[in-house]
């Protein structure tokens, strides 16, 4: 007699899986791949990237010049590669100026440090009651030959190192001069391929706020280049009366590293000045720091607001903000294109905004307009109002 096989436990279906469930696991992991896979690529492509934005901000700048010249009836290629010229013939004499004054410094440091050392010497017996020498100095720092050969190796790997970098460098500027003449050759092409694939009601948004980048990228590049060009002339009659040398590279460096390097620009463009002035003697120096601060109060309150009020309202402490956080997100690309993107957002989201007036208080003075004392009818009247109350 077979013995009946046991009962099977049956799984109820509150305890079974959700048949959505793997799914739904399966679609987590590969959202987590896709996050990480597009982290990865960001990362390795973050060069290129800043390169874009950069080459883009460049490309806003150069683009009312090149349409002013697109508008004569000149080809659009032909008027990029003229602007580019042009500014690439500045950029040139610049650093030519500047080079030969590093050149010449250089130059004159190594003709003059026998002499520097001589003095150095001397100085330290005087002042620590010491009898050193020159030759001393000279036989301590090269008995040790290994201690110089590995000094000697280290500075040829530095250098090995340093034009490595150079040639990088001069690769990534090549690549971001390819794209921004990419980017204004082929602005208004490009324009039309990004608005047909938008519905039509959104194309007039794009191109507007694509018109407002343009003029404020634009305005703030060119209302810096005019602030430069008449601080460069200031130093240079201040430089040429304090009979500082070198007056037009130092005045063409003044002009540049105070307007196109934010917020600590003016503080570094008056230390290379200092410092050939100090050749001269402490007074020159004394008065070259005081004309460049003298000067800069004068930029601040009377020409910068002048200048700048048609092309970028931004203010100054939403200027400084701005490039701090674009400092911390892109480093020196983000300080650069801080104020341009400030000024765009500012003026973008501004004309969707609705400004109502704001009633007089003491809490919110109307500073365009200097308070004013009542006139004699004024007081007159509010004196019998006044009398009107208490008499009731």
């Amino acid at each position: 007699m077979s013995t009946p096989d046991p009962p099977t436990a049956r799984i109820a279906p509150s305890d079974r899986m959700p048949p959505w469930l793997p799914r739904a696991v399966l679609m987590i992991l590969a959202m987590i791949a896709g996050f990480r896979l597009l982290g990865w690529t960001l990362d390795q492509l973050r060069t290129l990237l800043i390169d874009l934005l950069l080459a883009f901000f460049l490309a806003l700048a150069f683009e009312p010049a090149v349409d002013r010249l697109a508008r004569r009836g000149m080809r659009r290629g032909l008027a990029t590669g003229i602007a580019f010229v042009v500014v690439f013939l500045a950029c040139a004499g610049f650093v030519a100026l500047v080079g030969s004054l590093l050149i010449d410094q250089i130059v004159e440091l190594a003709r003059n440090l026998p002499d520097y050392v001589d003095s150095l010497v001397a100085w330290a017996n005087r002042t620590f009651d010491t009898e050193l020498t020159v030759e001393e100095i000279q036989d301590d720092l090269f008995k040790d030959s290994g201690t110089v050969q590995g000094y000697a190796q280290t500075v040829a790997d530095n250098a090995l190192g340093f034009s490595a970098a150079i040639v990088g460098g001069v690769f990534q500027l090549f690549t971001i001069a390819l794209f921004t003449f990419y980017f204004t050759a082929e602005g208004p092409r490009m324009r039309r391929a990004v608005c047909s694939l938008l519905p039509p009601e959104r194309q007039g948004e794009v191109l507007r706020g694509w018109e407002i980048a343009i003029d404020k990228t634009g305005g703030y590049l060119y209302s810096r280049a005019a602030l430069a060009l008449i601080s460069a002339f200031a130093h240079y009659i201040a430089f040429l009366v304090l009979d500082v040398p070198y007056a037009v590279p130092l005045a063409l460096w003044v002009g540049l590293i105070s307007q196109f390097v934010p917020t600590v620009g003016t503080y570094i463009a008056i230390v290379l000045p200092a410092l050939i002035a100090l050749t001269v003697s402490p007074l020159t120096v004394l008065w070259v720091v005081l004309f460049a601060t003298a000067y800069q109060q004068f930029e601040n309150y009377l020409l910068h607001p002048r200048i700048t009020a048609r092309t970028v309202e931004i203010h100054p402490a939403v200027a400084f903000g701005a490039v701090i956080a674009g400092a911390s997100l892109l480093g020196v690309v983000g300080a650069l294109v801080a104020i341009p993107v400030a000024a765009t957002a500012q003026a973008f989201v501004g004309s969707y905004l609705h400004r109502y007036a704001v009633p007089q208080h003491h809490l919110t003075p109307d500073e365009t307009r200097p308070p004013r004392e009542p006139g004699r009818l004024s007081r007159l009247w509010r004196r019998g109002q006044d009398q009107k109350r208490n008499s009731r």
